[in-house]
């Protein structure tokens, strides 16, 4: 039954078997976390970032899955679904084009390039600072004002609605066992504990989706049903507001009058999946910690074949929901949506903790709980830890240019804290937020601010006449166009279907897809144009940074040295002072954080380059190259046939 807006919430939790399963979940976790803590090296920067590359193909793929799909997604895609249908899922097929993309075409030139973050290649292709760090901020702003806000604002409704909990108490306790094992485990207890995840996530999901189907007795009753899932009140509003979409159940809608318009899916989507996939900092460092380049490939495969998923797992439930609950779920009479769920817009978001809450079994309930924290942690740990990488690497050596690596370390995991810090204090802001817009909230963000960045990498690596000053122009002059349009749309408001917005049509009357393809185009063109009239940068400082320079084994004249290199004195200390041994609280804690001070062995120059050699290799086996491209070319139809199937 619904609930009243007056009554206490209802608590769904408040039985053994839930509880037990959630608290048997967290100490799985915690140990897994530990078991990696324990294994791997984290007091190096190549350890504790990049889990001194031995990762293998199926935790790189189980955890590039997992920190893209975050509770954000359950909730928002769900929601998306239930409000116009089936459309929402071809943003989680388009992926399957583009990992291929970043496995074959990015990863073995950032592997060749040496480095650990996106913006370090971009130092190291253009010399100079600015686009680096500004990249870097760009980078930690979109992290704070999309993925972990709106993860943990989702993540709040599904356990307001479950447990009845303060939404402020639920996020700090998360938060606070998320940080743990991100600031104690470095990226190898990140990537397991989202291997373990991946299997919760999806096991936990697929049995959600069996009920719900078995409640509105299968597919056919399915289609038949969503087409006639209308709420009960209705009040003058216009029919167009509540009733199901004519082609909900199309995946390519009209170029002009659909929500989602198919070129728009097509292109549109594929600038942001390319800036997302294939040079956002969270997604291309678990590709850069594995043990060799078929690795990262079968990883991509992997992933790939996870992101058929959503479709069946988030997508259809969410739509269902709509079947089982149309007076909450659809609700349009502004009145009527606050009692359901507090926001006067609409209710979607609420359909799959609904869905959750009302149809499992005790036991399960606890298992899905567990589902929505996994994905929310494990986004948030994949974040924090990517985030506190930008920051060390780009930020923090530019303030302190001898550093130690311990200190690099200690300011790492400090940073992470004050992330935390700040995420709190925008709680505030999501949860005032138009709920009904939280999924396209998150993805016309996207649209407005990173076409710019996705034209300058790929240019980068693509065209090797590009440089430094037509890269930051590119980005400087996309980024003022994309904020105007953002500006103008949340001065003027969103609105809904029943109190539309009177934003001018110039400004918002395009699709946030079509913006993206027009900003993605300007930016390529004045990248293309300073370039041109400006002096290219000589092919010795481009070796192995660009495709066609990508097999050159000269040595490559860096356009700027380094900023941070390792600055241990301790060889030039004074070998009769003797070292001071620390307490055992000082030690238990140097060993929990992996910053024992273990005295590495010196390598000689030729050492040195060996293992650079190795940490830069892309060369495969033939039979594990050629097993690879044949998956590849697999993954490409089995995407084809889908959008197909449900075009």
């Amino acid at each position: 039954m619904a609930r009243n807006g007056t009554e206490p919430p209802t608590v769904a939790l408040n039985n053994a078997a839930d509880i037990s399963v959630i608290v048997i979940y967290f100490l799985v976790v915690l140990a897994v976390g530990i078991w990696a803590m324990v294994r791997t090296n984290r007091s190096t920067v190549g350890g504790f970032f990049l889990a001194g590359r031995s990762m293998v193909w199926w935790p790189i793929g189980a955890s590039l899955f997992a920190s893209n799909i975050g509770s954000g997604h359950f909730v928002g895609i769900a929601g998306t679904a239930a409000a116009s249908g089936l459309a929402i899922g071809g943003f989680e097929w388009n992926a399957l084009i583009v990992v291929v993309i970043l496995g074959w075409l990015f990863v073995p030139i950032y592997i060749k390039a040496g480095v650990v973050t996106m913006p370090e290649y971009l130092k190291k292709r253009f010399g100079g600072q600015r686009i680096r760090i500004y990249l870097s901020v760009l980078s930690l702003f979109l992290y704070v004002f999309t993925k972990i806000s709106a993860d943990m604002f989702s993540g709040a409704i599904f356990i307001n609605q479950a447990l009845g909990l303060n939404i402020y108490l639920a996020v700090i306790m998360l938060l606070m066992i998320t940080a743990l094992y991100t600031v104690t485990g470095g990226l190898a207890a990140v990537i397991y504990t989202d291997t373990l995840q991946t299997i919760i996530m999806v096991v936990g999901s697929f049995i959600l989706m069996g009920f719900a189907f078995n409640k509105v007795g299968g597919y056919e009753n399915f289609q038949n049903g969503y087409m006639n899932a209308v709420p009960a009140i209705t009040a003058n509003i216009s029919e167009s507001c509540y009733e199901p979409r004519a082609d909900s159940f199309h995946l390519f809608r009209d170029a002009i009058t659909g929500d989602l318009p198919w070129p728009g899916l097509v292109f549109g989507l594929t600038i942001q999946a390319t800036w997302y996939w294939c040079t956002d900092q969270v997604i291309v460092q678990r590709c850069l910690s594995a043990k060799n380049l078929s690795h990262v490939k079968a990883g991509c495969i992997l992933c790939g074949y996870l992101k058929l998923l959503p479709m069946f797992l988030m997508v259809f439930p969410g739509m269902i929901s709509r079947i089982l609950y149309p007076n909450e779920v659809a609700c349009v009479d502004p009145d009527e949506c606050i009692k359901y769920c507090g926001a006067s817009v609409g209710c979607t978001n609420i359909a799959y903790p609904k869905l959750v809450v009302d149809l499992m079994p005790d036991g399960l309930r606890g298992l899905m709980l567990s589902v929505m924290m996994a994905s929310l942690m494990s986004s948030l740990t994949s974040i924090f830890n990517s985030a506190s990488t930008l920051f060390t690497m780009d930020i923090y050596t530019k303030i302190r240019r001898t550093a130690s690596e311990k200190e690099l370390m200690i300011a790492g995991r400090v940073f992470i804290l004050a992330l935390i810090g700040v995420s709190i204090a925008w709680i505030p802001v999501v949860q005032s937020a138009q709920s009904g817009q939280l999924f396209d909230y998150i993805q016309s963000i996207t649209s407005y601010l990173t076409p710019p960045v996705a034209a300058v990498f790929m240019l980068a690596i693509f065209c090797k006449r590009v440089n430094e000053a037509g890269a930051f122009y590119g980005l400087i002059i996309g980024l003022l166009i994309g904020l105007s349009r953002m500006i103008a749309e949340f001065a003027y408001g969103t609105g809904s279907c029943n109190n539309p917005s009177n934003c001018p049509t110039i400004i918002c009357g395009v699709h946030y897809l079509y913006f993206s393809i027009i900003l993605f185009v300007i930016s390529c063109i004045i990248i293309l144009s300073v370039s041109l009239m400006t002096k290219p940068i000589d092919d010795k400082h481009l070796y192995r940074l660009c495709w066609g320079l990508r097999n050159c084994t000269e040595e490559r004249v860096d356009l700027e040295q380094d900023d941070w290199v390792d600055n241990d004195d301790s060889k030039y200390m004074d070998v009769d002072e003797p070292e001071e041994e620390p307490g055992f609280c000082k030690k238990a804690l140097l060993c929990f954080c992996g910053l024992e001070n273990k005295k590495a062995p010196q390598l000689s120059p030729e050492e040195q380059a060996e293992l650079q050699k190795k940490l830069t290799d892309t060369s495969e086996k033939p039979l594990w190259r050629n097993i690879v491209n044949a998956n590849a070319i697999i993954l490409l139809c089995v995407a084809v046939f889908c959008h197909g199937f449900y075009a």
